[in-house]
């Protein structure tokens, strides 16, 4: 059983039971699944955009014990500011948040799972898994 990072969509699927969680299934099972600190950030963010109620915000609070959580380090600091920056070297972009995920991975040398392989593409020395082939 390894460490698995997810980006913050397969949290998405798993928390509402999308039926594409069940495709992940063969990807997911056996690991222990991590996000990035980052990911939290976003989950609460979605939650207040979309008003959500005290009931649903426990709910939450609650699925989010079962994920190990990767917190921030000068390390990560240093890897995020790296892809940042190898991005803009190229020419291309990555948003903040999806750079600390890659970033997240890169660190710990960590297979990334999303739904959005398009978004990492061109993250230099990260491995992506996604059910979606590009």
């Amino acid at each position: 059983m390894g460490t698995l990072p997810i980006d913050t969509n397969i949290v998405s699927f798993l928390f509402k039971n999308d039926t594409r969680a069940l495709q992940y299934a063969p990807l997911l099972t056996g690991n222990r699944l991590s996000i990035s600190f980052v990911t939290v950030g976003e989950l609460f963010e979605w939650a207040t955009v979309r008003t959500w109620g005290p009931a649903r915000r426990q709910q939450l609070e609650q699925r989010l014990t079962t994920y190990l959580v990767i917190p921030v380090d000068i390390e990560l600091c240093r890897v995020w500011g790296a892809i940042r920056g190898e991005q803009q070297a190229k020419g291309t972009s990555i948003s903040t948040n999806d750079a600390w995920i890659a970033a997240t991975a890169r660190r710990h040398t960590l297979p990334l799972v999303t739904h959005n392989p398009k978004d990492f593409a061109n993250v230099q020395g990260l491995d992506v898994r996604s059910i979606i082939i590009t």
